[in-house]
């Protein structure tokens, strides 16, 4: 399936970055908005664009994970630009990525690295290798094995898909009887992961506050520019409730040397990477890298709070140019995601007339509204479970935390259960 917006004329510009899957637009309008004041922008889409044609020049729809499909979409842009670099901040993106920045000579990751992020046990038996502090996993494809795995590093443990991202799939067991349910849970999600995704990890249990390193790779020189401090619901689900970014946080020189060895290790030599891991009674220790921005406005926090803009970091270093990384600001900022206590219903979603306008709040985004469903872990997961979400911004990560708590408590929300639920 393919569809063209055609150039108005036959005069082929200076040259464009090709942008693979632009994201939905909550979450990713900033990235493509970004990348276009870096560079004319063409896009391969999934879909048939709307809010992107304001950013982007040219477009061709294609399904990313048919690889033979996309080339054709991408060589039809080629006939009619000078595509000069790709960029994808798409988990499901990123190997296409690869293989499409090596068909046009253009700077990109390679396709071991990108695969090599995307599965998460090819991941740790690198980083096992080289003696980067990771969690102890085993690649398991039966519940037999699992639970031979399971014995083996010992209860508690993790569960979740080789190569899924945003916490879908991941599951905390505490005993044995627990393992059965938990491994249908974490492989029903795993099996349309295709060949690289196929399996599910058994992982060690990490205890200790979650957070993520954010890190911009030129020339396989990584520099880790911010600390993402996360704030997960609770188990067994680790659902992300939210992430607080601060500029000049002291966590980074602690955590940015084992991101920076983990991303090495991978080989990594260009672009954004977003490595999450758990700061546990033995030091840091890695969960996953994922080879691109980070999700939920991750990117954008940053920006806000340091002024490093990720988004055009990773444009640059797709064009061959030197990212900026100058920090411009020194301040805090956060995200809350708005879940409800059960499944069900949306029957009320609005913000008090007390809330106002403040210059804190920077955004307010309903996600679901009246009439709508949401569904909750495990029938469901982040892209049927938030209600919406907010960004604020304050002097330091208390001020941050103290506007979320703040708005949080201006919010009218209510859900009316879904049968099962009552």
């Amino acid at each position: 399936m393919t569809t063209v917006n055609a150039p108005t004329n036959d005069t082929r510009d200076e040259g464009v970055l090709l942008v693979l899957s632009s994201g939905d637009r909550d979450y990713r309008s900033y990235c493509l908005a970004s990348a276009a004041g870096r560079s004319p922008l063409v896009l391969v889409n999934a879909t048939e664009p709307t809010w992107q044609l304001d950013h982007v020049r040219d477009h061709e729809v294609a399904h990313l994970n048919d690889l033979e499909q996309l080339r054709w979409a991408v060589a039809r842009l080629a006939e009619r630009h000078d595509i000069k670099g790709v960029v994808t901040w798409d988990e499901y993106a990123l190997v296409p990525a690869a293989h499409v920045a090596a068909d046009l000579g253009v700077p990109g990751q390679s396709s071991a690295t990108a695969a090599a992020c995307r599965n998460k046990a090819a991941s740790r038996a690198v980083w096992a290798s080289e003696g980067v502090p990771s969690a102890q996993s085993i690649r398991v494809t039966s519940l037999v094995t699992a639970a031979r795995a399971a014995r083996r590093i010992g209860y508690p443990v993790v569960l979740k898909p080789a190569a899924h991202a945003g916490s879908i799939g991941v599951i905390k067991v505490e005993k044995p009887d627990d393992l059965s349910g938990a491994f249908a849970y974490a492989g029903g999600r795993a099996e349309d992961q295709g060949e690289e995704g196929s399996g599910v990890l058994v992982e060690e249990y990490l205890d200790g506050p979650e957070i993520s390193v954010e890190c911009v790779t030129r020339r396989g020189i990584t520099t880790a520019v911010a600390v993402t401090r996360k704030e997960l619901g609770p188990e067994p689900h680790f659902e992300e409730v939210g992430h607080v970014v601060a500029a000049g946080d002291p966590l980074l020189a602690q955590v940015g040397p084992v991101a920076e060895a983990a991303l090495d290790a991978l080989g990594m030599n260009s672009g954004i990477s977003h490595v999450e891991m758990r700061l546990t009674a033995d030091g840091p220790r890695l969960i996953e890298v994922n080879g691109r921005i980070g999700g939920d406005l991750i990117g954008h926090l940053v920006r806000l709070a340091t002024g490093i803009d990720l988004a055009a970091a990773a444009a640059d270093i797709a064009l061959g140019r030197e990212p900026d990384l100058t920090p411009t600001r020194s301040g805090a900022a956060g995200v809350r995601f708005l879940y409800p206590a059960a499944s069900g219903t949306v029957r009320t979603a609005r913000p008090r007339p007390e809330l106002g306008s403040p210059a804190w709040l920077e955004r307010l985004v309903w996600e679901r509204h009246p009439g709508e469903q949401v569904l909750l872990p495990p029938a469901g997961d982040l892209g049927t479970a938030r209600l919406g979400h907010m960004v604020v911004t304050g002097a330091d990560a208390a001020q941050v935390h103290e506007h979320l708590a703040h708005a949080e408590g201006l919010l009218d929300i209510a859900v009316d259960p879904s049968p099962a639920e009552d």
